[in-house]
């Protein structure tokens, strides 16, 4: 009996001591083996989603994309080093693919004088100020506009400008980001310093939302620059396949170092949502306006064919685009026939 009785209260005390040890554990550490515990950490949400997207982002060259369009990525790098190997002068250009995700880069930290496209800035600055005071733009500032963006007109440009101000123009650069562009001095807005990067700025706030530009504002912009004269809407509209609707505007500046040339512009439709930036100075005195109009275009037509290129974007929209007519944009011309400024003084 004795016996019996000492192993029952052993029993007892080593329940006990179990269930405290239980107990113990319960509230103190994880269930789990400590061997499992790296694998858990690596597999939290947080974690998985940096090495995603450390993973989903590959280089090309000049250009970045999601991985799956890596071929896209290298086309478009090797086409913008194609399109201007051989031509004389300074260029930059800048690419953005809203659907595929790629953008391209080449010469992004050149400033080059504006010439006419610093009038797609005063015209989206003159939007954004009437936001800001609430009111509507008068008769005459919708006729100016529409001369300024369609016609490219220099008059109505100087109207404008003078009209928003100095301080407004640097406000609306200011809220869309532009840090690298320096606008003209003593009224020379042809003069403005920009650069690829920034231009692309723009062209995004105009194609997509934000709180800089809100939906009237852009559809008024990108309205006007889908009804660029035919004789001005050449440069990166070049290869523009029928049925994506193009939104551009030119620059085209003489000076005592040669011709200044550049265009800026956004396509859409038929699930196409892309922007181009191309700048160039010519360095030769010889080289005349077309020059500058003729690398432009050499680019655009290599970058059109690979951004509507169905086994590089994964898209099948480019299959519809061959039957689709081009309704209400004019065809492009390779020739601009007046200056965007009278020729400044050496500087």
């Amino acid at each position: 009996m004795g016996m019996r009785a000492l192993v029952a209260g052993s029993a007892v005390l080593i329940i006990g001591v179990v269930a405290c040890s239980s107990a113990h554990a319960a509230t103190a550490s994880p269930a789990a083996p400590a061997a499992s515990r790296p694998a858990k950490a690596a597999t939290s949400p947080a974690a998985t989603a940096k090495a995603s997207a450390a993973a989903a982002t590959v280089t090309e060259g000049l250009c970045t994309a999601p991985a799956d369009r890596r071929a896209l990525a290298a086309q478009l790098s090797a086409d913008i080093y194609k399109g201007l190997t051989g031509r004389g002068g300074v260029h930059a250009v800048s690419v953005y693919d809203r659907v595929t995700g790629v953008s391209c880069a080449y010469n992004g930290s050149q400033h080059f004088d504006s010439a006419s496209v610093v009038k797609a800035i005063i015209m989206a600055a003159l939007l954004r100020w009437h936001q800001q005071t609430g009111t509507p733009l008068p008769a005459w500032e919708k006729d100016e506009a529409s001369e300024m963006i369609t016609q490219s007109d220099n008059d109505a440009a100087t109207d404008l400008w003078d009209e928003v101000g100095m301080s407004n123009l640097q406000r609306f650069l200011n809220l869309a980001g532009m840090g690298e562009t320096e606008l003209g001095r003593d009224g020379q807005w042809g003069l403005t310093q920009v650069t690829a990067p920034d231009e692309l700025l723009l062209l995004k706030l105009l194609t997509a939302p934000n709180s800089v530009l809100d939906a009237s504002s852009r559809s008024y912009q990108l309205g006007l620059m889908s009804q660029v004269t035919s004789w001005e809407s050449w440069g990166v509209t070049a290869g523009t396949p029928p049925g994506v609707t193009w939104h551009v505007k030119n620059g085209w500046l003489p000076d005592a170092t040669g011709w200044h040339v550049n265009s800026i512009g956004t396509f859409s439709g038929h699930g196409k949502d892309y922007m181009i930036a191309l700048l160039s100075d010519n360095a030769d005195l010889d080289d005349n306006e077309q020059y500058g109009i003729t690398t432009i275009e050499d680019v655009a037509r290599l970058l059109q064919r690979d951004l509507n290129n169905d086994s590089l974007t994964g898209s099948p929209a480019a299959a519809r685009l061959a039957a689709a007519a081009n309704v209400g944009q004019p065809q492009v011309t390779s020739w601009a026939v007046v200056p965007a400024l009278p020729t400044p003084a050496q500087r």
